[in-house]
């Protein structure tokens, strides 16, 4: 099962590694994923997950969909 907590935490890593600020806010992902803060603060108390924000948002930072849902590592194919 995938948990909006869990994923909006590996959205917060990322930021925080792009913009080196120590804290990460509600806010900031809301705006990083294309979405109005206050439409975030309803999504999060429904644990639901805008899967295509997060699509965009994977794309524009070359990052793996299935690490930011899963917190799977992409495998190599020899």
């Amino acid at each position: 099962m995938i948990v909006f907590h869990d994923v909006m935490q590996r959205v917060r890593l990322i930021l925080t590694q792009q913009t080196q600020q120590p804290k990460i806010k509600d806010r900031d992902i809301a705006l990083a994923l294309g979405l109005d803060p206050q439409y975030f603060a309803v999504i999060k108390r429904r644990n639901k997950i805008p899967y295509e924000a997060l699509a965009h948002f994977c794309h524009q930072n070359r990052i793996s969909l299935n690490w930011l849902l899963f917190a799977q590592n992409p495998q190599i194919s020899k």
